[in-house]
């Protein structure tokens, strides 16, 4: 077990249950330096976006790391207001163009626009059927979303990658999609860390002789999700990805589960 233990999508392809997240990390040297340190580290998974804008440095670290393309996992969204059929398509040929690539593992719907996400999950299937994308999901989608989506939908989305920390534990959108065979990818795993001061974090912190941070990964790797903790640090990506040597006890993933209260970060999809 390691940065290379994967998860099986439900189409059969294998994701690094944890990857390197670059939201907010200025292109250019920042992320080339950030990605490459990950990459050195031996994390085979990293998620940028469109609307990150920094797809650029991500796929130049990527090919200057000597790493066989094949070898490293690799996920891009599309941004609001790219959606629809003809902009989705020519959204993602930017993408490539500005990662060097000629396919990505993972493309993701990155928010649920209404009236635009069904043409942009057609679009997405037309990049799925013609190989462009290994697998492709969907973000930040409540239930109510997905079922409206799979009414058209001729592809099941892979992924649904949403905000998910101990305060906001996302119960049923979990539970939808355990039933549904979609797999949950966290995106700010550890709730910006504006909580690992949490008296609860704390004391299994030092139970178990891990950071805050730490337990709240393994509470995530525990039930299954995949997670992308941001860090341009090496340091702290090598702490983020050392949660393998341990196991949190069943009383205590409850202890976790019981701190959700709903403590929502970013956008409520519903709110867009």
């Amino acid at each position: 077990m390691g940065l290379t233990t994967t998860k099986t999508l439900n189409n059969g392809v294998e994701i690094p249950v944890i990857g390197l997240g670059v939201y907010k990390v200025e292109d250019g040297k920042t992320v080339y330096d950030a990605v490459r340190s990950a990459l050195e580290l031996g994390y085979r998974h990293i998620d940028t976006a469109s609307f990150y804008q920094n797809e650029e440095g991500v796929g130049k670290a990527i090919a200057d790391s000597g790493i066989p393309r094949d070898e490293i996992f690799v996920t891009t969204k599309v941004w609001n207001d790219e959606q629809g059929y003809e902009e989705t398509l020519a959204a993602f040929e930017r993408s490539l163009t500005r990662l060097n690539m000629d396919y990505v593992d993972l493309y993701l719907v990155h928010w649920p626009i209404p009236g635009k996400y069904k043409e942009t999950w057609r679009a997405l299937e037309k990049i799925y059927h013609d190989k462009k994308a290994r697998a492709i999901g969907v973000s930040n989608f409540h239930p109510h979303h997905l079922e409206d989506l799979m009414k058209d939908a001729t592809i099941k989305p892979a992924i649904n990658q949403i905000e998910l920390h101990p305060q906001l534990a996302q119960v049923e959108v979990r539970e939808y999609c355990r039933n549904h065979n979609i797999a949950v990818e966290a995106w700010s795993p550890i709730g910006k860390a504006t909580y690992l001061d949490h008296p609860v974090l704390q004391e299994l912190a030092a139970k178990y002789r891990k950071s805050p941070a730490q337990i709240i990964i393994r509470w995530d790797y525990q039930n299954g999700i995949i997670t992308i903790p941001k860090s341009v640090n090496q340091s702290r990506q090598k702490e983020n990805a050392d949660i393998f040597d341990f196991e949190l006890s069943n009383e205590d993933m409850t202890r976790i589960e019981a701190l959700n209260c709903g403590n929502r970060l970013g956008t409520d999809p519903d709110q867009l």
